[in-house]
């Protein structure tokens, strides 16, 4: 009969033949590890510089992810039809530095917020502009670079 510490120390082994599902992942986690800190500080430092009080709407939260959906459609579309990028600039960049500066589970937490307080058509209102700006942001962006790379001859 098998006891617990057999199980724990089997699964815990990686099985012979198959490699480890992180080989060769160390610099990309890492990567993102330090974009997402940097990302974290930035967005930090934007809601000190636009302070939101508790009963107001949340404009620093939607300004944050509308602005780091519109730099996600740049540089998505420079690094694929611009020039070549190292390839541990999408990680680092986009999953890491965007990532850690957008925040969308606060925005969830905002709506929450409001309509907990009783702001129904303010909550409403966010949700909607969260998720237009968002969207927005990043199909804007990324045509307007479009035009401007194929433009300038870059591919």
């Amino acid at each position: 009969m098998a006891t617990l510490e057999d199980t724990v120390d089997s699964t815990s082994a990686p099985v012979r033949g198959r490699p480890s599902a992180l080989r060769g992942q160390g610099p990309a986690v890492a990567v993102v590890a330090v974009g997402g800190a940097i990302g974290a500080v930035a967005r930090y430092a934007a809601g000190l510089g636009w302070e939101t009080g508790q009963s107001a709407f949340p404009w620093t939260t939607l300004l944050i992810n509308v602005v780091g959906c519109a730099v996600i459609g740049v540089f998505l579309v420079a690094i694929t039809e611009g020039r070549p990028a190292h390839p541990l600039l999408r990680p680092f960049f986009g999953t890491g530095v965007l990532g850690g500066f957008t925040t969308f589970s606060t925005s969830a937490v905002d709506i929450r917020r409001l309509l907990e307080a009783g702001r129904l058509g303010p909550g409403l209102a966010y949700l909607g502009l969260t998720l237009v700006g968002a969207l927005g942001a990043v199909w804007a962006a990324a045509v307007l670079t479009r035009r401007l790379i194929h433009r300038g001859g870059a591919r």
